[in-house]
């Protein structure tokens, strides 16, 4: 159990934490959602790089998601697939938080890189989010003058839960001064509709294969934070095991079986230096 060093700000509010001379603040609701796409070698994933000066993972290459918004719990969000009920039952929550979730986890997708998990009936899907009205509406949701469930209803637009598969629940640790309790989905690139690198937190935007930004992180040339990690090796993983057989990657992903099992990654002291570890 080696797990990763500290650094001394942290180490010093983690044995504040831990001796109980400060309270842990509460996480906040928060989702993410891993954009996938079959690209020419394979199984691809889309990447932020928040910048620099983010209070929370500055540098780190990330997948879109953000905070739950209170207004993401109105049951006037226009909804088809899975009800909010079913969505409580496959992540462990209630529905109005389970709603509050799949909610943010579709506005968010389309404030930080303009994918949208939305169409006019509960079978189709919006073609292109790339035009100077759609923008604006995105820009109007980020700066949150405008709530996700009016976007919808002007559009005329459904909020597609079907398109999202539940991946993986990690919980900020303790030690944190800035603290989520994070679903991770899945979802794959609507056909027609292109990631972009719209700026806000993040200062740089890729698709890389799961494999190749491990390797990255790897030789130090990323920085990749312990559930973005996790998650690229499972993918990794599931898209070596299609390539043998000739599956698609997004498919075997999709298809993938999966238990979610809550982690937060917790402190240990090792020969005095205190240390973060992932069960």
């Amino acid at each position: 159990m080696t797990g990763l060093p500290l650094p001394g700000d942290l180490a010093a509010r983690a044995r504040d934490v831990l001796s109980g001379r400060v309270t842990p603040e509460p996480p906040r609701d928060s989702a993410t959602v891993v954009v996938l796409r079959e690209g020419p070698a394979g199984l691809e994933v889309y990447l932020l790089r928040r910048k620099s000066t983010m209070a929370f993972a500055a540098g780190a290459h990330v997948f879109p998601g953000g905070g739950v918004d209170p207004r993401d719990t109105d049951q006037a969000v226009a909804w088809a697939g899975p009800s909010p009920e079913e969505w409580g039952r496959l992540l462990g929550a209630d529905e109005r938080v389970a709603r509050g979730l799949v909610c943010a986890a579709v506005r968010e997708t389309f404030e930080e890189c303009g994918v949208l998990l939305a169409g006019p009936d509960e079978r189709s899907v919006v073609a292109d989010t790339t035009g100077d009205d759609w923008e604006a509406d995105r820009l109007a949701l980020v700066d949150r003058s405008l709530a996700f469930a009016d976007f919808l209803s002007r559009r005329g637009l459904v909020l597609r839960s079907d398109l999202l598969k539940p991946w993986a629940h990690w919980i900020t640790p303790e030690i944190e001064p800035r603290r989520f309790d994070t679903r991770f989905f899945v979802a794959v690139l609507p056909e027609g509709q292109r990631a972009r690198d719209v700026g806000g937190e993040a200062d740089h935007a890729t698709w890389r294969r799961p494999a190749e930004a491990l390797d990255r992180a790897r030789a130090g040339e990323i920085f990749l934070m312990p559930p973005t990690h996790r998650t690229l090796t499972e993918l990794a993983e599931l898209a070596e095991l299609a390539e043998p057989a000739e599956l698609d990657g997004v498919e075997a992903v999709l298809a993938a079986p999966r238990e979610i099992v809550t982690i937060m990654p917790r402190v240990v002291e090792v020969g005095g230096e205190l240390r973060l570890v992932v069960a």
